[in-house]
């Protein structure tokens, strides 16, 4: 049978792409703390993946992980295949509620010496992906569901190295307003999350190990630090909440102030 929350109501289910670790694995428990049934997604550590889904058992909700190469277009008739079987068997259930586009890789290089791979693979994963999944998954989102996509504050403010990553999440976030315009009949909300620098694994762990590099978001933050994980995650989960239902086509930029 279908998982029922503490009130009775049939649980909410999202799915969180890139859910095993990171920004992901934190967003995934926020959910699961607020009474929603979780799908993530990883791309090669089974074991990450296994110990989320372990998370958010003890926290008293359903969960599966699915692997999943966000930038593999061609695979994604098949995941959807074994996301629908998933959804079935896990949470007898035909669609799912809320879609998190979160997984992501970063690349730091001068522009000048970017090169056409790292281009096309930061495009294939960041915004080729997100567009073609989102595309595939929408017979699977319940009408009335949600849909968040996540950008980045170097999409609003420059630093060099980042003008590949940069581009591909200026394009999520007018992807954004597009899907939002154009899911609106079916009653989808579609918004952009844009952290600012977390101390995450992201990136090699850049700002959260180094500690001139945290030194340097913390001075140019209003707030006085680098963001850390459950700054974002618990976010996510408010902004997916009814309390939320009517913000649609909107960039949220999460990084306590930076660059002001």
């Amino acid at each position: 049978m279908a998982t029922e929350n503490s009130n009775d109501s049939i649980a909410k289910i999202a799915l969180i792409t890139g859910g095993s670790r990171g920004l992901g694995h934190n967003t995934a428990l926020s959910l699961a703390r607020k009474g929603t049934d979780v799908v993530i997604t990883y791309h090669s550590n089974q074991a990450e993946a296994d110990a989320t889904v372990a998370a958010i058992k003890a926290l008293g909700r359903n969960a599966v992980a699915l692997q999943l190469d966000t930038g593999a277009i061609k695979t994604f008739t098949d995941f959807a295949a074994r996301l629908k079987a998933a959804l079935k068997d896990n949470f007898d259930a035909a669609q799912f509620d809320y879609l998190v586009n979160n997984a992501g890789i970063g690349i730091n290089k001068p522009f000048a010496e970017t090169t056409e791979a790292d281009f096309d693979r930061l495009m294939n994963i960041n915004l080729k992906g997100v567009y073609f999944l989102t595309q595939t998954l929408l017979p699977l989102i319940a009408d009335g569901g949600r849909i968040v996509n996540l950008s980045s504050g170097l999409a609003r403010f420059s630093l060099p190295g980042f003008s590949a990553y940069g581009a591909t999440k200026g394009a999520i976030e007018v992807l954004t307003h597009y899907l939002a315009k154009e899911l609106g009949p079916r009653r989808i909300a579609v918004n952009t999350v844009a952290p600012g620098a977390i101390e995450t694994d992201f990136g090699g762990g850049h700002v959260r190990d180094n500690a001139e590099a945290n030194r340097q978001v913390a001075n140019n933050t209003a707030l006085g630090r680098a963001g850390l994980p459950d700054d974002i995650g618990p976010m996510i989960a408010s902004l997916l909440s009814e309390d939320n239902r009517w913000i649609n086509g909107q960039r949220i930029e999460v990084s306590g102030g930076i660059f002001l």
